[in-house]
């Protein structure tokens, strides 16, 4: 069945890593209920994720270095990026592996180091090294306590328009 192919969850993971990245956890749980190896589904989820991540790198350093008044509307403002680089001074290879190891957002480090002109291809690299464990663990959970469908999806659609809301709210302030 094409809805339980490896090649769609790559081809997802892929246009997820290059985007927003808020489906990457409903789609390995929802993946982990399927009868596909978990190592399987890490390296080539990873690999996947790691390439639509450096797409998106790629576009997020272009947009920094821009200096046309259209592409400056999507970039950063540059106090943004300071105060980034002020909080997070060193976007290591380390850093970037462990925070794609985990849950939690890894923006700021993905903006230094674009910021900072870090080497694509270490930065999808440590993507994918960190993608490894998280991925693997993400879709045994996903075996162990088979989550319903319509929960992952609604789950994903509540952090879309969290982020959304929140991104509306600091517009209202500014």
């Amino acid at each position: 069945m094409i809805a339980e192919s490896l090649w769609l969850l790559c081809l997802l993971l892929f246009v997820d890593g290059a985007t927003f990245s808020f489906a990457t956890t409903p789609l390995l749980l929802h993946y982990g209920k399927l009868q596909h190896d978990p190592t399987l589904i890490a390296l080539l989820g990873g690999a996947a994720s790691a390439a639509g991540s450096a797409i998106q790198f790629l576009v997020l350093r272009r947009l920094l270095a821009s200096s046309h008044p259209y592409m400056r509307r999507f970039a950063p403002s540059r106090e943004k990026v300071e105060s980034t680089l002020k909080s997070y001074p060193a976007a290591s290879f380390a850093a970037l592996a462990l925070a794609r190891a985990t849950p939690l957002p890894d923006a700021p480090l993905k903006l230094v180091a674009a910021a900072a002109g870090y080497p694509v291809g270490r930065y999808a690299l440590a993507i994918f090294l960190g993608a490894l464990p998280y991925y693997f663990a993400l879709v045994i959970v996903g075996r162990k306590f088979k989550p319903p469908t319509w929960l992952l999806i609604a789950a994903t659609v509540t952090i879309v328009l969290g982020v959304i809301v929140d991104r509306l709210r600091r517009r209202g302030r500014e």
